[in-house]
């Protein structure tokens, strides 16, 4: 929106599996000229470059093993140093532990902070159902058997191929990362809430619905340093 001021904001992405952080980061990014920064995109660099964070972050990702917080969080904060104090932020899939959250705090302080945590929210029968539902093509396009599903059970509409319901979107395997997120994760909600950060965004609606109401809620908000001295 023409006037809205959002050099410089942080905002952190919350939310279970499944609930849209990745798509709707990427759409907030693009239309505020913020950047999206994903823990995923970032370890796909680690693992192509060849820094010393590179190589490290690669030694615990090709052993199948979670890269440390500390190794994380350095690789967050190079990559910030590299887009300048300037722009915003929207962080999509970090932090994931609170202990993560403490450590970008302290990365940030003191010339920035985060400006707000969007919770978006959903009812894990609802998530549970957009991911296991979840069919692909060998091209690309997905499918949800529930909510999209192909005209032929189990066969692509456009190439006739057959669908591929991936390992991760088994119905055990999506019981799992939810419980994994409630253990981990969903700990943030506290965190954020007490320190007055957190904004909650119904995520059950269609994609342009959850966006509206996650626009609404971050983008003009102010670091809590701006609306402590102003008041608001």
């Amino acid at each position: 929106m023409p006037g809205v001021k959002t050099a410089g904001r942080i905002v952190v992405l919350l939310g279970a599996p499944g609930v849209g952080k990745g798509t709707q980061g990427i759409r907030l990014g693009r239309e505020l000229g913020w950047a999206h920064v994903s823990t995923g995109d970032l370890l796909r660099a680690a693992r192509r470059d060849g820094s010393v964070l590179g190589l490290e972050a690669r030694k615990y990702m090709d052993a199948g093993k979670l890269v440390p917080d500390g190794v994380m969080v350095d690789l967050v904060r190079e990559h910030l140093a590299g887009l300048g104090s300037g722009r915003g932020v929207v962080f999509d899939g970090f932090p994931r532990t609170v202990q993560q959250a403490e450590a970008l705090d302290r990365a940030l302080a003191p010339e920035r902070e985060v400006s707000a945590a969007a919770l978006l929210d959903a009812p894990e029968a609802v998530l549970f159902k957009r991911i296991s539902g979840r069919r692909s093509s060998p091209g690309g396009r997905v499918y949800n058997v529930y909510f999209d599903p192909p005209r032929r059970d189990g066969v692509c509409d456009e190439t006739g191929e057959p669908l591929i319901h991936r390992t991760d979107d088994q119905p055990d395997t999506v019981h799992t990362r939810l419980a994994v997120y409630r253990e981990a994760t969903a700990p943030l909600i506290g965190y954020y809430e007490a320190k007055g950060l957190l904004v909650r965004v119904d995520a059950e609606g269609d994609i342009d619905q959850v966006y509206a109401g996650l626009r609404a809620a971050v983008a003009d908000r102010k670091p809590a340093a701006d609306r402590a001295a102003t008041g608001s």
